[in-house]
């Protein structure tokens, strides 16, 4: 009988040292689901709103490629960090919920979606991140600038907008921490040792000093409302802060919600409600 256990407890350690080496080696897969783009490849949205291709090489030789869209007679611009799925094929049709606000929207792919290239590390992602926000600072006020993170781009936003001073910043269904999300779907693991992109946003946050608007469905599956909770408590007492939550909302379907738009609306256009309150209904 000794024998079996010992064999079993065995397996069951050996196993669990598979299951640790194995998501250590093939973590970026689960975190970044990449669908790069050939070069040549033209954009089309049915939304009809114009943009523009821009390019910018770093130091490190990495290649990046945002979409850059128009609005009539615009008020602003939004730098939009999008999340972990698809590419600006995808995301590029989301521009129209702000140009029809008269917001511009500069909206980059992360490095290896669609046209951006280069080696993938979470540093780059943030110097990447920062380098795409001083090119929206040539060319418009900081007072002019709205930093938005949906989901793994919160991950890129809440660094930007603790190292600078925009208008605001917008998170849709963003996460303290990516050990959270981790845990959330598989919480057996030792993630603060294996994880290599922790994004640590509830670090970040702690150094903002720019009003801070949040958005979570309270049935997210992907990100756990919980986490999100936790991002708005590290967020400085004396920040403008609100978080907007949604009893039957979800991770991808907030937009569906009347109250979503009305709200992010009334946020962009500055005509949100009292500071510091959880918002529900």
């Amino acid at each position: 009988m000794w024998l079996a256990l010992g064999s079993l407890l065995t397996l069951v350690v050996v196993g669990y040292a598979l299951l640790a080496a194995f998501y250590w080696l093939f973590q970026e897969r689960f975190i970044f689901i990449r669908f790069p783009l050939r070069d040549g490849y033209r954009f089309r949205f049915k939304h009809g709103v114009p943009f523009t291709e821009q390019f910018m090489d770093t130091p490190d030789g990495a290649r990046l490629h945002a979409l850059r869209f128009k609005a009539e007679g615009s008020r602003g611009l939004i730098l939009y960090f999008h999340g972990n799925t698809g590419s600006l094929r995808r995301w590029g049709r989301y521009a129209n919920r702000f140009t029809k606000l008269g917001f511009d929207v500069l909206m980059p792919d992360h490095r290896g979606y669609g046209k951006s290239r280069g080696k993938l590390t979470e540093q780059a992602l943030h110097a990447d991140a920062q380098r795409w926000y001083e090119r929206a600072r040539a060319e418009r006020p900081e007072a002019e600038i709205i930093v938005y993170g949906r989901s793994l781009g919160s991950g890129l936003a809440t660094p930007v907008a603790a190292s600078n001073r925009p208008r605001m910043l917008v998170l849709e269904t963003p996460f303290a921490n990516l050990y959270d999300v981790a845990t959330h779907y598989l919480p057996v693991l030792p993630y603060r040792l294996l994880l290599r992109y922790p994004f640590r946003n509830d670090k970040a946050m702690a150094r903002v000093q720019v009003p801070v608007y949040i958005f979570h469905g309270q049935h997210d599956t992907v990100v756990p409302y919980a986490s999100a909770l936790k991002l708005y408590a590290s967020i400085p007492s004396t920040v403008h802060r609100e978080l907007f939550s949604f009893p039957r909302g979800h991770h991808s379907d907030l937009a569906r919600f009347v109250r979503f738009n009305r709200t992010m609306r009334n946020v962009l256009l500055g005509e949100a409600s009292t500071p510091q309150r959880v918002a529900r209904n």
